[in-house]
């Protein structure tokens, strides 16, 4: 087996802010396992932002990353989509050690009245359906190596965030699953968690940038006076849920948003 770990994070294509640093969670997450000498497996719909990100990481840590274009959506061959995502990444690393499920597409802004079974598709199959059939998959190869999940939901499930319910329901349908895996998974070593994040990312910068009364109106500063970095405050607790010191945590959610995350 290979030395070296190795990370799966869906959604990791390349993406920037305008400043150069790195603008999506996924990649921010990407960057923060490089920096500690994990292999990446890394997938998304967009080849190019696959592609981009490998040469990037790769030239920047030393490492080797697999880019395997994999999308989940109704109407397709999802299981088999995922399966061969695992099964090239166990054929040029022989081993899973972490796996990330951070990809998600949503209609944002809808209210509930007027959402479409389209829209409501588009959220659950990307989010909820990707973790049910990635967690299947990858299960085998984490129990070998006593590895971790991660799940990604949101606070739009959270705290019922306007026009946003097919997200809602998607993520809090993956905080449920997430539980439920981490009962049965226990006995394997495995331990699985959820983060609700809130970080800047280049979609928000051009979100503040196009429409900054809607900007304004919508996305609030956190107590803590800034949105989380997606390398230092996202990626690299990322790295320490995963790691040997938080193997008894399991079945929790972790909001990472500066303190716009408080609940009882």
């Amino acid at each position: 087996m290979n030395e070296r770990k190795v990370c799966l994070i869906t959604g990791g294509g390349k993406a920037l802010l305008k400043d150069g640093k790195p603008g999506a969670i996924g990649y921010g997450i990407a960057h923060a396992f490089a920096q500690e000498g994990y292999n990446l497996v890394i997938t998304g719909r967009n080849v190019k932002k696959l592609e981009n990100a490998k040469e990037e990481l790769e030239s920047l840590y030393n490492i080797e990353v697999l880019p395997v274009q994999a999308d989940v959506y109704s109407g397709n061959a999802n299981e088999d989509t995922v399966k061969n995502v695992i099964e090239s990444a166990i054929g040029k690393f022989g081993r899973l050690d972490v796996l990330i499920n951070n990809a998600q597409a949503s209609a944002s802004g809808v209210p509930l009245i007027e959402h479409t079974t389209e829209q409501f598709d588009l959220a659950v199959y990307s989010g909820l359906y990707a973790c049910f059939y990635y967690m299947k998959a990858a299960y085998p190869y984490l129990k070998e190596t006593r590895g971790s999940v991660i799940n990604f939901a949101s606070g739009a499930g959270l705290f019922g965030n306007f026009g946003q319910s097919a997200y809602a329901a998607a993520k809090e349908g993956i905080r449920g699953l997430s539980r439920v895996a981490a009962t049965e998974w226990g006995k394997d070593g495995i331990n699985v968690n959820v983060i609700c994040p809130l970080a800047w990312t280049s979609q928000l910068e051009n979100f503040a940038e196009a429409y900054p009364e809607a900007f304004k109106a919508n996305v609030h500063m956190p107590p803590m006076g800034h949105y989380g970095d997606v390398v230092k405050e996202i990626g690299r607790v990322c790295l320490q849920i995963a790691g040997e010191d938080f193997k008894y945590m399991t079945g929790e959610t972790i909001t990472l948003e500066g303190g716009l995350g408080l609940r009882p």
